[in-house]
């Protein structure tokens, strides 16, 4: 249960970010459902292999080229789903940042108190 309200809050960030930023559109809000479930996967299934493909520029940048590496998940999900546009690689790294943020702050609430 608590993925599902996980995908529906990051499915909620994506359209509030679509409507604040002009880079990115998402056509309706089951887009937005599709566009969360397929970040989900991508950074379950290649982010890691991304991380460990790039694992030298990572560690001169200092970690900074993460930043690199969400955004092209972010392209990659643009490329998969019609009806959801990233302009480009700019737009994706703003658009990573601040879905990170806004995600961040939405799980918060789902966090269980311990006894």
């Amino acid at each position: 249960m608590k993925t599902v309200l996980r995908l529906l809050l990051t499915a909620l960030a994506v359209v509030v970010l679509s409507n604040l930023l002009s880079g990115v559109s998402v056509d309706s809000y089951w887009i937005a459902v599709l566009v969360a479930v397929v970040l989900s996967l991508l950074n379950f299934l290649v982010k890691p292999l991304l991380i460990l493909l790039t694992l030298p520029v990572t560690i001169v940048t200092l970690g900074l080229f993460l930043l690199i590496i969400n955004a092209l998940i972010i392209l990659m999900a643009d490329g998969l789903i019609g009806g959801f546009h990233v302009d480009g690689l700019w737009s994706a790294l703003i658009f990573s940042l601040l879905l990170s943020l806004f995600q961040a702050v939405l799980f918060s609430f789902l966090k269980e108190e311990k006894a």
